[in-house]
């Protein structure tokens, strides 16, 4: 299943777009942009196990790192900050991973 089946790939296109500069990714904004927002939670969820690419039902710091990439393969790599921010929004256990459970709470927030 490919990203552009649960999202408009225009939507993913302008999203990736508007942070594209280093240090200017804002989750609560590429979220709303890219459309998560407005899915179902079974696309949400559809939309998570495309971003874990290890497969092992949690998204670790490494992928998480490379998560705009998940949406378009010529986008570019979170920073070390970007990363750390987006993962302590999403990390709602404290378990240093973001897992199923976790995800709607970082899509919606």
């Amino acid at each position: 299943m490919a990203m552009t089946d649960l999202l408009r790939a225009e939507d993913i296109k302008k999203a990736v777009g508007a942070f594209a500069a280093a240090d200017s990714f804002d989750h609560k904004k590429f979220f709303q942009m890219v459309g998560l927002t407005k899915i179902s939670a079974e696309n949400v969820k559809k939309v998570f196990h495309i971003l874990d690419k290890d497969k092992s039902g949690f998204i670790e710091e490494d992928e998480l790192g490379f998560l705009l990439m998940g949406f378009s393969p010529d986008a570019r790599a979170l920073s070390p900050k970007e990363t750390k921010t987006l993962m302590a929004a999403g990390d709602k256990d404290g378990d240093g991973k973001i897992g199923v459970d976790d995800r709607r709470a970082l899509s919606h927030t």
